[in-house]
């Protein structure tokens, strides 16, 4: 998968706040991603993460 720190992740399942979309911070063997509904802050495993993502949004770069 083609993930950058920086898109947004919309994801199959919610964050317990009704949010699907979280922000990614990091990328390495474990993603950190916040809930773009409530701020929260988690860490999760590639496999877990790339499994349970429906899409991704690309911040536009501006040149």
């Amino acid at each position: 998968m083609n993930v950058q720190v920086g898109d947004k992740l919309h994801m199959k399942k919610q964050h317990p706040c009704g949010s699907d979309c979280f922000e990614v911070l990091r990328i390495g063997a474990d993603f950190r991603l916040r809930c773009c509904g409530c701020g929260h802050e988690i860490m999760v495993s590639r496999a877990k993460i790339e499994k349970s993502i429906r899409r991704v949004e690309s911040p536009e770069k501006k040149e």
